[in-house]
């Protein structure tokens, strides 16, 4: 079943259970959903891995405004972000853990032949698509740093 089916029938759930932050967080993912299906140069087609970007973009988004709400002395509308942005997570896959983020991106320097920082480029472009969903694009780069210094 695509992401967009089962998000789509996770709004029925919310619906039934009167479940009000879970029905606004699914809402927005499928309205991001849908204009990525219906947009300029798109197939009409929405891929799990097209899903899964717009998912953590959602996320990020979420965390960033709660960080900013919290800044201003709004906690009730930072809560909110982040159980919208804990709700969009169930749909991530999981994490990489720190020790076995930095096996995968050893493992990657190692396939590439990389040497030296000045080759961070070409890790962090394999890297990017390898570790896609499962690690934040700033924690590759900070471990593939520390690892090519």
């Amino acid at each position: 079943m695509a992401l967009f089916d089962i998000i789509s029938e996770d709004i029925k759930k919310a619906m039934i259970a009167k479940d009000k932050v879970a029905l606004e967080a699914l809402r927005g993912v499928k309205k991001e959903f849908l204009e990525a299906k219906t947009a300029k140069g798109s197939t009409g087609e929405l891929t799990d891995d097209a899903a899964l970007k717009i998912l953590q973009k959602m996320v990020k988004q979420r965390k960033e405004s709660a960080q900013i709400f919290t800044e201003q002395n709004r906690a009730d509308l930072a809560e909110n972000e982040l159980a919208e942005a804990s709700v969009i997570e169930k749909y991530l896959p999981a994490k990489l853990s720190d020790a076995e983020l930095e096996a995968a991106i050893k493992e990657i320097i190692a396939e590439v032949g990389a040497t030296s920082a000045k080759e961070m480029g070409k890790v962090m472009g394999v890297a990017s698509k390898k570790l896609a969903g499962k690690a934040d694009g700033k924690e590759i780069s900070e471990k593939v740093k520390s690892l090519l210094a």
